[in-house]
């Protein structure tokens, strides 16, 4: 007899249920027990215990197809994943308990095998929020190999990412969405030689009778019901080794790069996540990361399903969407969650948001990463909330997760607590161009972060960038700067490519950023480096204001250099911005900013020459500027042209000065 498989989205009711079902006979994957910790870890030497034994026999589990026949077996009726339709407190959720889950992820799987997608065939995610991205997700890796897609690149960029990893089915959400998402994959459909089928995933909320009719070529992913709920029917063994998903790091500009996961490395990090968290199925959490990245789908969302969690998709925008956030700490009560993990613009999001008496004593854990914590976001959480930041260090090139501050270990803003058993690691001399050379550091010396884990990944599609990703003798080169400290814990301060690098002084932008964080008007803040013909880079800053605080620049200007003790790092200037530019999964985007400190670099030479209303300035890519030059109605300067070009020539950037053209 089957399990009963979830519900289609239009028809699901608010709460579902299902007895425990025995491990089907035509499973091939053995039954061993969910992740449990085995103790709290509040030392490395905790850590070094758990490696006593060898990782093999301490781990088992060999694919994430088998973590969850391993969660259906010992919680079959307890909720594993929990859908919001909407952001209210009061409204009735979508749930799927983990039997549910599991013959939901074998009809995916069963279809995809049915649509010829094979252990090496790639299949395409384009899905918002909800339910039915774990059913692409792990169906997909039990088929063959998911590839996460981000809705907000271009069709451009997600058509060459499908096209390099030949992805053979595209699962998308069929409808629009805020992002367009069902015109973007019909078009896909003509720009991926590939593909052979699009699936549908109609929105929870959809009618039988509002499903429009689908061309050819084009399947609604419910056709899954129409297969097995209790085996894979591809008899296929996932063995550790096997690629899992593509992921993609990078995108915003430039060309994305496809990382390979295997199985193993996928299932470690839930494992270890499980062991230094202390993970525990009593506890429950809002995943509001986006499932195109690895924060959400692997420490965020595999971690809690391998120990019996329930996880809540806040809504199909997740923390995109403001009524979750606004509404957060209701959330928190209502759901009774014990754990809250967000990157740190979410965090000072909710910093803003007050409990009005919402009874949020049920959360004993609060975790962070992506991006360095500002030691005052910390100190106003804990300030407003009782909640102490434990930061965490995780990368798409270690599925995940690195290293973790657990619970119960109160560490400064910036530590980002121990490596994860089994895995090494070490802090390095930077070379003379700014790489990684093969000098140790000494505890308290900053370098850059270097790691060989089990969670590794298997490299990128593209063998010249896995090339780049390592050192002469093996280990990954994070580009992360930090130091180790007396107890072994890893403390960060940026990244090397964002040292700001004036006459030959490294700046950490952090100093300046903790500087000008600690005002009490400062919602966020983030320093890069302004060309400057002399010095190479001035260090500039820009910040974002608290709702309703108002502050000059100035003010903020003085604040700052008053806490900034190297005369070389105070900041130029301080430029406030009404919003802060941020990746799709919400850490500060200073590319942008480097952009922008360039424009206004350029900007500020031709007004000293009072050149500045007779041009236009854009930014032309990384480290490159365009200067439009506007002429007289009928007349030809060329002089003019050559003088702007003198003038910006002794500028570190990369600028083009043209004529204007006046459209035909």
């Amino acid at each position: 007899m089957q399990t009963p498989g979830p519900t289609s989205s239009g028809s699901a009711p608010s709460s579902l249920t299902a007895a425990p079902s025995a491990p089907s006979t035509h499973s091939p994957a053995a039954v061993h027990p969910p992740f449990t910790c085995a103790a709290p870890i509040r030392s490395l030497q905790d850590v070094q215990r758990l490696e006593t034994r060898p990782l093999a026999e301490a781990l088992p589990v060999q694919s994430t197809y088998d973590i969850f026949v391993n969660s259906a077996a010992a919680f079959g009726d307890k909720t594993a994943l929990t859908f919001l339709p909407t952001a209210d407190p009061a409204a009735e959720p979508i749930r799927w308990t983990y039997a549910q889950l599991l013959a939901g992820i074998h009809q995916t799987a069963n279809l995809l095998h049915h649509l010829g997608v094979g252990p090496e065939d790639a299949v395409a995610v384009l899905l918002p929020g909800c339910l039915e991205y774990h059913l692409a997700l792990w169906g997909g890796e039990a088929a063959g190999i998911v590839q996460p897609l981000n809705p907000m690149l271009t069709d451009e960029k997600i058509a060459a990412m499908m096209t390099l990893a030949r992805a053979k089915v595209l699962i998308a959400y069929g409808a629009e969405g805020d992002l367009g998402y069902w015109s973007k994959a019909l078009r896909l459909r003509a720009l991926v030689p590939s593909l052979t089928m699009v699936l549908r995933v109609a929105p929870h909320d959809e009618a039988p009778e509002a499903a429009p009719a689908l061309p050819a070529g084009v399947l609604d992913l419910a056709a899954r019901h129409q297969h097995p709920g209790d085996h894979l029917v591809s008899g296929r063994r996932i063995v550790a080794s096997d690629i899992a998903a593509y992921f993609h790091t990078g995108g915003t500009t430039g060309a994305p790069k496809l990382a390979r996961h295997s199985h193993g490395a996928q299932v470690f990090t839930a494992w270890g996540s499980v062991q230094m968290q202390g993970i525990r199925p009593e506890d429950v959490g809002i995943n509001g990361y986006p499932l195109f990245h690895v924060a959400g789908v692997l420490p965020g969302s595999l971690a809690a399903l391998s120990a019996g969690v329930e996880t809540i998709i806040p809504t199909t925008g997740l923390f995109r969407n403001r009524e979750v956030v606004a509404n957060y700490w209701r959330l928190v009560e209502r759901y009774r969650c014990t754990y809250l993990s967000a990157v740190p613009t979410v965090l000072a999001a909710l910093a803003n948001v007050p409990l009005d008496g919402a009874d949020i004593s049920t959360l004993r854990y609060c975790r962070t990463g992506a991006a360095i914590l500002a030691p005052e976001l910390a100190a106003r959480f804990e300030r407003l909330f009782g909640l102490h930041i434990h930061e965490s260090l995780g990368m798409t090139e270690m599925a995940g997760i690195s290293t973790i501050t657990p619970p119960g270990v109160n560490a400064p803003a910036g530590c980002v607590g121990w490596r994860l058993p089994y895995m090494q690691l070490r802090v390095v001399a930077l070379d003379a161009q700014g790489n990684a050379s093969d000098k140790d550091m000494p505890p308290g010396q900053p370098g850059m972060v270097l790691f060989k884990a089990p969670n590794l990944f298997s490299g990128f599609l593209d063998p010249a960038d896995t090339a780049k990703a390592f050192t002469a003798d093996g280990w990954l080169a994070t580009g992360d700067l930090g130091f180790l400290d007396d107890q072994g814990r890893l403390h960060l301060s940026g990244r090397a490519k964002d040292l700001i690098i004036r006459s030959g002084h490294n700046i950490d932008p952090k100093v300046i950023e903790d500087a000008l964080g600690a005002h009490p008007a400062v919602q966020l803040c983030a320093a890069v480096g302004a060309p400057d013909a002399y010095a190479g880079e001035l260090p500039v800053v820009y910040a974002t204001l608290r709702p309703g605080v108002q502050v000059t620049e100035a003010e903020l200007m003085a604040f700052t250099a008053e806490r900034v003790d190297e005369a070389v790092a105070r900041p130029r200037w301080v430029q406030v911005l009404d919003t802060m530019p941020v990746t799709n999964v919400g850490k500060i985007y200073k590319p942008e900013l480097r952009q922008r400190a360039a424009c206004q670099a350029v900007q500020g030479a031709l007004a000293a020459a009072d050149l500045a209303a007779q041009v236009h300035v854009q930014a032309d890519g990384d480290n490159a500027v365009r200067v439009t030059v506007e002429h007289a109605p009928g007349a030809d300067n060329p002089a003019l042209l050559t003088a702007v070009r003198n003038l910006l020539a002794p500028l570190p950037l990369r600028i083009t000065v043209a004529p204007h053209t006046a459209p035909a």
